[in-house]
């Protein structure tokens, strides 16, 4: 095909996945979107597979055909509880294929690219270093995530050390690929190296960090995809792996700033842990227990209400017994708005997906700065499953979570807390709102709690 032509195919495609992001923030254009970036890179594969005059495609559909089913298979059975994991594990398989791909550049080198040898040797290292890190540090992230018992947060003395000298090793190795890309024990030593730096470099992450190094691995999958275009000289994949890098590292200083961390601290595993009071110290005699009825009819003389959805929500399916609650008090004339913090349940945007599935009106849901200054004027605050995001503790010091901003709902005038048991968030402390003064905590599934509540509130 015309260089030219290729190009032109390239930048249409590179034009639909940035119709693709645009779509995707916001409920009502998300799978037009999602159908718009699909259609980018179709394109632009049969592009590639057309200007590398590639004759017989009996395997490449092979791969298609397995590949396909098995994403089918996932997509349609995965959980949403279990999206996190399976987005940590695509993003592994993003920077394994990378590895994959560069490597195949070393051995046939001229069937594979036609990228000046310098450029290719380069890219090749960079996409061999990051790809490995991705892949191995996502299997981390994905066994972390599915609460394997054997995934435990590991830190030791020394451990930041011998991370920067695995680094140092890398590049030495890397610097030895680019003079003699022939000697390919050397990249697979590469591969080796970040390997190991990758599982180091995740295994010290946990509790409400989680969300971030998910995000952190999303960009790190693009910058090596980037990598892989250079080391193929293919613009669209350099383009694409460039908007998925820039856009990870985007979300993930979001992330960060929602949960007042530095990326360093993250990335280094010198996140605050542990500290604070005991679970003893903080509930001891002073939770108070509630029933529907009791709630009802405190919702009753209730004008304005918020609700804050959290993993426990996602762990029921209640969205849509959430809806039936928020549809009937509306009927009774109360302002009803949902409240979402950035980092609620376990990845962005997990809470404003789970109520768009319910078909909950998205000017309802607010973000946690648009919806803090009017919860001191609401009556009832309605917490279901969350946990760390409405932890008083953070505005105190020495706890993991300290200094993150949260949902405000101990200020409301009185906060009702749907939770199975006083277990810990993700970041294994306590919360002193399951004792305020304030709060009511209503025990039980959050599904069933709420269809209980949406009975007796019938029945006032």
């Amino acid at each position: 095909m015309p260089p030219a032509l290729v190009n032109l195919a390239y930048l249409i495609a590179a034009v639909c996945f940035i119709l693709a992001f645009k779509g995707l923030a916001h409920p009502r254009t998300a799978v037009r979107g999602n159908l718009t970036g699909a259609f980018g890179m179709l394109l632009a594969i049969v592009v590639t597979l057309l200007d590398k005059h590639i004759l017989s495609f009996t395997a490449i559909f092979a791969g298609m055909l397995v590949g396909g089913a098995i994403g089918a298979l996932v997509a349609t059975r995965v959980k949403m509880t279990s999206m996190p994991e399976m987005v940590a594990l695509l993003n592994g398989f993003g920077g394994g294929a990378s590895v994959l791909v560069a490597g195949g550049a070393l051995v046939v080198p001229h069937a594979v690219s036609d990228a000046p040898p310098l450029q290719m040797a380069v890219a090749t290292v960079t996409s061999g270093l990051i790809g490995a890190v991705t892949f191995f540090g996502s299997l981390v992230a994905f066994t972390k995530l599915a609460d394997f018992r054997w995934a435990k947060d590991v830190r030791f003395k020394g451990q930041q050390v011998l991370n920067s000298v695995l680094f140092l090793l890398a590049l030495l190795i890397a610097t030895q690929v680019v003079r003699d890309p022939s000697a390919l024990e050397w990249y697979w030593g590469l591969v080796a190296v970040a390997a190991v730096l990758g599982v180091l470099l995740v295994i010290p992450i946990g509790g409400a960090n989680m969300p971030i190094v998910i995000c952190l691995l999303n960009s790190y999958s693009g910058l090596a995809a980037a990598a892989t275009g250079f080391v193929l000289n293919n613009n669209g994949l350099i383009i694409a792996g460039s908007l998925v890098g820039a856009s990870g590292i985007i979300l993930t200083q979001i992330m960060c700033k929602a949960m007042n961390q530095s990326m360093t601290d993250v990335v280094f595993g010198a996140a605050a842990v542990g500290g604070g009071a005991s679970a003893d110290e903080v509930y001891g005699g002073k939770v108070k227990s509630t029933s529907p009825d009791e709630v009802a009819m405190i919702l009753d003389g209730a004008r304005r209400v918020v609700i804050v959805p959290g993993y426990g929500l996602a762990v029921s399916q209640a969205q849509h017994a959430v809806r039936d609650l928020a549809n009937l008090l509306e009927s009774k004339g109360v302002d009803v708005e949902y409240g979402i913090h950035p980092v609620a349940g376990r990845m962005p945007g997990h809470m404003n997906v789970l109520l768009a599935e319910a078909n909950i009106p998205y000017e309802q849901v607010k973000e946690m700065d648009e919806v803090n200054p009017s919860l001191p004027q609401t009556d009832v605050a309605i917490v279901i499953g969350a946990n760390d995001v409405v932890n008083p503790v953070a505005r105190e010091p020495g706890n993991p979570i300290a200094g993150m901003p949260i949902l405000d709902v101990d200020k409301a005038r009185t906060c009702v807390v749907i939770k199975r048991s006083l277990s810990p968030g993700f970041a294994g402390i306590p919360n002193p709102l399951f004792a305020a003064d304030n709060t009511l905590m209503l025990f039980g599934d959050g599904k069933k709690a709420l269809l209980d509540l949406v009975a007796a509130v019938k029945a006032q």
